[in-house]
């Protein structure tokens, strides 16, 4: 089989563009809590916006055991050049010892929009 250089796929360059924003996802056990935290993250332009979704069911394995319990997700909008400093922030005031902080890239979005969350970060 003859082999395929990545630059032999069609719009292989507009798959490698990528935003220098970031989508983070982090779990929390208690919405006041999530709400007090996420508060805090956009008071110090660690995130330029952040939605906490309703309670939601998870299920995952800790120390051994199978867990199922209500939880609610932080969809935390944020810079690329913001990330070590929230993800530090996170880990600080999360209240479990390791925080689910997950970030994804940003592909595209519109203009206006990265922009205004590029000046809201820091």
């Amino acid at each position: 089989m003859d082999e395929i250089s990545l630059q032999q796929v069609p719009n292989y360059h507009k798959l490698m563009m990528m935003t220098e924003a970031l989508v983070v996802l982090c779990s929390f056990p208690d919405k006041e809590e999530a709400r007090q935290i996420g508060t805090h993250l956009v008071g110090k332009q660690y995130a330029a916006c952040i939605n906490i979704m309703p309670a939601m069911d998870s299920i995952y394995c800790w120390e051994g055991k199978l867990r199922h319990e209500e939880e609610f997700m932080l969809v935390i909008k944020t810079s690329r050049d913001a990330f070590l400093g929230l993800s530090r922030e996170l880990s600080s005031l999360h209240p479990h010892d390791e925080p689910e902080i997950i970030a994804l890239p940003v592909a595209d979005g519109s203009p206006g929009y990265l922009r205004w969350l590029m000046d809201q970060t820091r």
